[in-house]
């Protein structure tokens, strides 16, 4: 018994001199801290060129219509969605087409969006002939029905929306936007607007501009535009070297490379996909003219 003593006495202060100690249990050992953890809003893969460029992201989509008679507030629509309800709820926009267009002018955009992790509304207006403040205000109406009443609301985050828009429709996105400064992102494909200056505008701000538009020039629509955003917000203009007024009607990379971006970096809070926004690209064989407020906080 003495000797059993003496050894557990030579054991213990052994490990007090080489610093020995025992293992913490596993429920107190560190756990790895993936970014998902970090930010919940992330959807999908890690970004790549390959990714952003591709005409579908990782998700498989469905649609479905909505009549104009069963809505108030706007011309109804198409919503195009991910068919999964594993990845929890996702970020909502709503989109309005131009002057005299109706959504299939940029049905493209629909399925493309939504296959990276969007609800994606276009709309239809009540009127093709309606003015960009009306389509703002129709923006704001798509996004309460999406999230109120519609079919697919269970599967939307209702603190994560935003507007985008072509022509007098991204003149309207601008509009949602300052009406509702809560919205996460707004993006204007060749804006047309009466109104040139938008220095109360609280949401990061895509404008995309055609160096060749002869119907909203860039340099009485699209740059004063972005020159008058405050100096603060996030906000990137890129003008799309040799393009028309229509350059948003069909399917077109640059755009959706650079509002897919923008979409997941600020509707999703996703950082993975600022090194594809900062540094902003540079002027080439794609863009004419390039302005950014980089980097963005």
């Amino acid at each position: 018994m003495k000797n059993l003593t003496v050894g557990l006495a030579l054991t213990v202060l052994l490990a007090a001199c080489t610093g020995v100690q025992q293992p913490p249990s596993t429920a107190s050992q560190e756990q790895p801290v993936t970014t998902l953890a970090l930010n919940p809003f992330e959807r999908g893969p890690a970004p790549t060129t390959a990714s952003l460029e591709a005409t579908r992201g990782p998700y498989a989509t469905t649609s479905t219509s909505v009549s104009r008679y069963r809505v108030s507030g706007f011309g109804g629509g198409t919503i195009y969605y991910p068919t999964t309800t594993t990845d929890g709820t996702f970020g909502a926009v709503a989109m309005s087409p131009g002057y005299t267009a109706t959504q299939s002018s940029l049905s493209w955009l629909g399925p493309r969006l939504a296959s990276q992790g969007f609800v994606v509304f276009i709309i239809d207006t009540n009127s093709i002939y309606d003015q960009p403040s009306s389509r703002g205000t129709q923006l704001l109406a798509a996004l309460r029905y999406l999230t109120g009443s519609s079919d697919v609301r269970s599967r939307i985050d209702p603190n994560r929306l935003a507007v985008m828009g072509h022509s007098m429709g991204g003149g309207g996105s601008l509009e949602a936007a300052k009406t509702n400064p809560a919205l996460k992102a707004a993006v204007a494909l060749t804006p047309w607007n009466t109104d040139k200056t938008w220095p109360e505008l609280r949401t990061p701000t895509l404008i995309i501009g055609a160096q060749s538009d002869t119907v909203a020039p860039v340099a009485s629509h699209s740059v004063p535009f972005y020159t008058s955003l405050a100096a603060t917000l996030p906000r990137t203009y890129l003008e799309l070297r040799g393009a028309s007024h229509f350059a948003p009607n069909t399917s077109n990379t640059p755009i959706a490379r650079a509002s897919v971006a923008w979409l997941k970096r600020f509707v999703d809070n996703d950082l993975r996909y600022s090194p594809f926004l900062c540094p902003a690209p540079a002027v080439g064989t794609t863009y004419s003219d390039v302005r950014s407020s980089c980097p963005f906080n």
